[in-house]
């Protein structure tokens, strides 16, 4: 238990955490929504990947993250408490906000090279 929480003691990995519980989500989009680069997202998501926080599934050349059902399931209280928790924190709901932009601008993996023609300000 003591290595779940030093996994989820950290803000980025939560930051990761939170954008996951709404939608999978690519290791390339997560960098674009949290303005951070891919090296670290990569390390944040293999840290989350090493305590079944997070599962991953291969779609072409992309990786797409997920929360792991098993840990939802096994975690229930503590999951909901977490999703409780960001949803009144300014800094968790700021990202959600620019996740939402994300998708609507209709950018996925194959175009995000287009995200600096839209602010996710």
């Amino acid at each position: 238990m003591d290595n779940l929480f030093k996994t989820l003691g950290d803000e980025n990995r939560l930051r990761i955490f939170n954008l996951l519980t709404k939608q999978d989500l690519c290791v390339c989009e997560i960098e674009s929504i949290l303005a951070t680069t891919q090296s670290n997202v990569s390390r944040h998501l293999t840290k989350l990947r090493n305590e079944n926080i997070v599962v991953f599934e291969k779609k072409s050349q992309w990786t797409y993250y997920q929360i792991n059902p098993k840990f939802i399931a096994d975690n229930l209280l503590l999951y909901n408490y977490l999703i409780e928790k960001m949803d009144k924190n300014p800094k968790f709901t700021s990202d959600l906000k620019k996740l939402s932009l994300y998708k609507e601008s209709g950018i996925s993996c194959d175009n995000i090279g287009e995200l600096n023609k839209i602010s996710l300000k």
